[in-house]
């Protein structure tokens, strides 16, 4: 230990160069870093912006190419449909006898054969005669554009009018004739709908305009039957102010194409190959916010480390100068030393909880990725059986020389595909906020969509099943594939269930009243252990034939969407699942 000199004080002698250099270095230091990491944030924020556009561009592109392909291919599917349906002997003969008591038989035959919309069959004073719809015998269509166009014309005519609840009605028609005299003309419907419902499960708004620029198919149903530019006009457009806040707010993106319901978006627009039709697809920013926004978080995060390191090595270097000052004083050295040994425990306590927490970090991954490779498994083995069967039918098809009906297969095969790919995002997006893919859902909708993934195994055994629907729309706000997703469970369970009885039958009741409630009964064995249903791995099944996370899901999702699944015993014999969700508009009624 030095001695003080006895003309020096004992604390900071260097009061002017010695406490005032540091601090303006400080300072400088400061302002630079700063610069430094404004300048890295904008140049980074501009050229990833104009990176990650051009790719979502070029996505959505690709997209407007497939959507294309699909409609396309369903049209010219369906052309072909009026000239063999002309040419039936049985449809002739019945045109030209004038009775048509096998009329409408015939017509439903063809149309689960091939697979089309509708169809019906028109006399030469356009009255029907026999249809897909009975509820149409007997009405009079020679007004429409599609019966008396038939009759100009020696070919196939299309036709696209409006229907009255929105949207329009695609036909193909075509006059019979026999030597040279008009017996009548048939109609067939081409289902495009289905494609603006499946585009309608997605973030982008897609739309198809005809060649006067007409919306025609829309995922924004308020836009249908208008041009485009007035239904884009008239779609909530933001005022001049709210145009200046959006610019200030989506400042990491470049000029957007236009503005949908307020939002930038992206225009991609492609032509479809069908009488001058076009297709257009709005795409948000949010996908290119987020990467963005995700990097520069990064970048500054990094800034942020740097500058705690700054000030750290700079008070470090104060606190030895300090330091220096208090060496004389050994009551100092002593609290210095006691605090070096808490320090060093304190740094050894520390250790210790980083070592658990990453232990217990990884377990929890563990645990999360078997839960997650259990239900992804459980979750597809759905699609892939009904796959499988499809195959089998387009194989036996197409052996048969019958290539028309093996492509409705290969078309059903790639709506599974569609689905499974859904059924993946939908699980990925669980690790992101919830409630970003509710929307209104029709439950009879819904029901449909599970009946129609259920068809491979309903039409493998003989089931009676019986729907009992309101006419009107049941809407409620979820999620249309994990609703779904639960529906096709309830209605895998009642079929097992149902597979050692003589005369198996599935009840499907909906009803609305302050609550919407799905039903699901079956007469089969019953639930022995009620208490234990809907827990995990729990199941009734035979070894290998389920795992017991079916129930277990599908309680979790009606969790999710403000709902709840229940069980109970039927008075007589077999089990009732009932579904209950609030009806659109009831959450806001409630909370008044």
């Amino acid at each position: 230990m030095q001695d003080t000199p006895p003309n020096q004080p004992n604390g900071p002698i260097a009061s002017g160069d010695g406490a005032a250099t540091p601090s303006w270095r400080m300072r400088l230091a400061v302002v630079v870093l700063l610069l430094i990491a404004a300048g890295t944030v904008l140049i980074t924020n501009r050229w990833l912006s104009e990176r990650f556009t051009e790719t979502t561009r070029n996505r959505a592109e690709l997209r407007v190419a497939l959507y294309s392909g699909n409609v396309v291919s369903e049209l010219q599917r369906t052309s072909v449909v009026p000239l063999l349906l002309a040419a039936d002997p049985a449809i002739r003969n019945a045109l030209m006898k004038g009775t048509f008591p096998d009329t409408t038989l015939r017509l439903m035959q063809v149309q689960e054969e091939i697979g089309v919309a509708a169809i019906m069959l028109l006399d030469k004073d356009g009255r029907v005669t026999g249809a897909t719809d009975r509820n149409l015998l007997g009405s009079q269509h020679r007004d429409r554009s599609y019966f008396f166009e038939a009759l100009r014309s020696k070919d196939t005519v299309f036709a696209a009018a409006p229907r009255d609840g929105g949207g329009f009605d695609f036909t193909y028609s075509r006059a019979i004739n026999v030597e040279g005299d008009t017996l009548g003309v048939i109609v067939v419907g081409v289902d495009l709908m289905k494609y603006e419902r499946s585009w309608a499960g997605l973030q982008d708004e897609v739309v198809v305009t005809d060649s006067t620029g007409t919306v025609i198919l829309s995922t924004h149903t308020s836009w249908r039957g208008k041009p485009l530019d007035q239904a884009m006009t008239a779609a909530d457009t933001p005022s001049a102010f709210g145009l200046a806040l959006k610019g200030a707010a989506d400042w990491a993106q470049n000029p957007p194409d236009a503005y949908v319901s307020g939002e930038a978006v992206l225009r991609a627009e492609g032509r479809v190959p069908f009488r001058g039709w076009k297709m257009i697809i709005f795409t948000t920013f949010d996908s290119v916010r987020e990467r963005v926004n995700g990097v520069i978080a990064l970048e500054i995060m990094g800034f942020a480390i740097l500058a705690a390191l700054t000030f750290y090595l700079m008070s470090r270097k104060a606190w030895s100068q300090s330091q220096s000052f208090r060496r004389e004083s050994a009551e100092l050295r002593l609290l210095n030393a006691r605090l070096s040994r808490e320090i060093a425990e304190r740094e050894k306590v520390q250790k210790n909880l980083e070592v658990a927490e990453l232990t217990l970090a990884q377990s929890s991954k563990l645990a999360a990725l078997g839960e997650m490779s259990a239900a992804v498994s459980h979750e597809l083995n759905q699609p892939l059986a009904a796959m499988k069967t499809y195959l089998a039918g387009a194989r036996l098809l197409l052996q048969r020389k019958r290539p028309e009906e093996a492509l409705s297969s290969f078309q059903r095969i790639d709506d599974l595909i569609e689905r499974m790919g859904a059924i993946t995002r939908q699980l990925k997006s669980y690790a992101r906020k919830g409630g970003e893919a509710f929307e209104p859902v029709d439950l009879r909708n819904c029901l449909s969509s599970a009946l129609s993934m259920m068809e491979p195994q309903l039409k493998a055994r003989v089931v009676r099943i019986t729907r009992t629907l309101p006419r009107q729309p049941v809407m409620v706000m979820a999620d249309r594939i994990r609703l779904e997703q639960v529906i096709i469970n309830l209605l895998r369970n009642a079929l097992d269930a149902t597979k050692d009885v003589a005369a198996p039958q599935i009840d499907l009741i909906l009803t609305m009243g302050e609550t919407a409630v799905l039903a699901v009964r079956d007469n089969g064995h019953g639930i022995s252990e009620m208490e234990n249903i809907f827990e995990p791995f729990y199941t009734t099944k035979k070894p290998g034939e389920g795992v017991g996370l079916g129930l277990a899901i599908s309680s979790g999702i009606m969790t999710d969407l403000g709902g709840r699944l229940t069980a109970r015993n039927a008075d007589g014999t077999g089990a009732v699942f009932e579904m209950q969700l609030p009806i659109l508009g009831s959450e806001a009624k409630a909370a008044e």
